[in-house]
């Protein structure tokens, strides 16, 4: 038995990571995406935290950090349509979307598939779109996460 544990041993030349470890190392961090898809993933951040905490100060945050982002011209308008899409996943789900604090580095698995989402939207790849936005949210909320979706990638 003892040299079927040993056999298995990887490699001395790999690192051992604990099972934490290994899993953040798969996770996609904020710079594997491109200046849009940043600032959408911080307003959802902002977004989730005022649903999470009822603070205002959030929506007030989500709301500046659009107006300092370079490159937008119509950030009340982003700010909303994020929104929008928060609220039509939060109803379309049966647990709550899971989101980091803003300044976070890495990503939960819930704004990983969100970005997915996005970036699929973002390439206008319909059938693509159709068949995500199907595993995100329950049925019957399809074809308004779609809208969402859409028009926030359209921003």
């Amino acid at each position: 038995m003892m040299q079927a544990i040993c056999d298995s041993a990887p490699d001395a030349d790999q690192p051992l990571l604990c099972p934490l470890q290994a899993a953040l190392a798969n996770r996609p961090n904020v710079e594997s995406y491109d200046q849009f898809s940043r600032v959408a993933l911080s307003l959802f951040r902002f977004i989730g935290a005022a649903y999470a905490t009822g603070a205002s100060d959030c929506w007030e945050a989500a709301y500046r950090f659009a107006d300092e982002a370079p490159g937008i011209a119509d950030s009340p308008l982003l700010v909303a349509r994020a929104a929008a899409l928060v609220r039509v996943l939060r109803s379309g789900r049966p647990c709550e979307l899971c989101f980091m604090p803003p300044s976070c580095r890495r990503l939960s698995k819930d704004e990983t598939e969100l970005m997915q989402l996005l970036a699929v939207a973002r390439r206008k790849q319909p059938g693509e779109l159709a068949s995500i936005v199907c595993q995100f949210v329950g049925s019957g909320k399809e074809d308004a996460a779609t809208r969402a979706v859409n028009a926030l990638a359209c921003c």
